[in-house]
């Protein structure tokens, strides 16, 4: 019938259920090519694609050895399945590659009635996932920063860049001058919310970057790029990190090349996780309490679903915690 009519199953999903923002003209289009091919829907099938699933879609695009490897998503899910577990609700993981499988994904899962609502990661510049899933008739949030506008609420600790500009001022205050940052892919609207605090924060000074390396989320990233920055002619006496996996894989680039953390070269990461606790040094890193932040999100999407939850109260920004993998610049900078 979807392809009688001319669209997507889930606009055909949405025409004969009446739910969801499409024209008048496309649903009686859709009604009339059900009309020709004779369709009615069945009236057990349509009582089970109108009772509540009380499943939350959680779509991540990265790759599965990614997210083995980073903790971050374990604290998300954690904060998340919190407040969703206790009230009846499941947590649907999906890893897709891009985005085109990711607006795909959501509109297969819409069409078939298997997800109540969405959690969308990571709010890129143009994002156009909010007002796909506000056409598709889906609740949802962005985990982003809160200022963040448009048809899905935004949750996360505000002012991204405030936990940069503290672990700027802090290497600042430790004597460091030549001090690199690696930041995440471009897209991201945390990349350049934290870069742009990098930056500032350096100016504010009367300095420039040592270096700014975009890459992804990898570990082989992670070791490349620190190993091209510690090969500068003037190397830099600190690098920070836009998460606590890439900067222990950094830690141990600097130290298989012989360098010493942070005698030699400080490092700073990005999430505290609890993994940055039990490394030698432990862990200088910004806290943005992706567990609080995992928790606000299932609230606020209950609410929006029609739960009586109470009301998700995320207050704070991104504090740097200090620790032992940042220490004195080098005599010699």
């Amino acid at each position: 019938m979807a392809a009688a009519a001319g669209v997507s199953t889930a606009t055909v999903s949405q025409a004969v259920n009446g739910t969801g923002r499409i024209s008048e003209a496309t649903r009686r289009r859709v009604l009339a090519a059900a009309a020709e091919l004779g369709w009615s829907p069945s009236a057990p099938a349509t009582a089970l694609r109108r009772a509540r699933t009380r499943t939350i879609a959680l779509v991540v695009r990265r790759p599965t050895d990614v997210l083995g490897v980073d903790p971050h998503f374990s604290e998300l899910i954690t904060g998340l399945e919190g407040e969703l577990a206790p009230r009846g609700y499941g947590l649907l993981l999906h890893l897709v590659p891009g985005l085109a499988e990711e607006s795909a994904l959501y509109e297969r899962l819409v069409a078939e009635g298997r997800i109540d609502g969405a959690v969308l990661t990571e709010a890129r510049s143009d994002d156009p996932r909010p007002a796909l899933l506000q056409r598709l008739g889906l609740p949802a949030v962005l985990l982003g920063s809160p200022e963040r506008g448009g048809p899905v609420p935004g949750v996360g600790l505000g002012q991204q860049g405030a936990g940069v500009r503290e672990a700027v001022a802090h290497l600042l205050a430790l004597g460091h001058r030549r001090i690199a940052y690696v930041a995440g892919p471009a897209e991201l609207v945390h990349t350049g919310a934290r870069r742009t605090a990098f930056e500032q924060a350096l100016a504010e000074a009367g300095l420039r970057p040592a270096a700014v390396r975009h890459t992804d989320f990898t570990e082989e990233a992670a070791v490349t790029v620190t190993e091209e920055l510690l090969a500068l002619p003037d190397r830099p006496t600190a690098l920070v990190f836009p998460n606590d996996s890439m900067a222990v894989c950094g830690m141990g680039a600097a130290q298989r090349a012989g360098l010493r953390v942070p005698a030699d070269v400080s490092v700073v990461g990005y999430d505290n996780l609890p993994l940055g606790r039990w490394l030698h040094p432990r862990l200088s890193s910004v806290d943005q309490q992706v567990q609080r932040v995992g928790a606000a999100a299932a609230l606020t999407l209950l609410a929006r679903c029609g739960e009586h939850v109470p009301t998700a109260l995320l207050e704070g920004r991104p504090r740097l915690v200090v620790r032992e993998s940042t220490g004195p610049a080098p005599a010699a900078s």
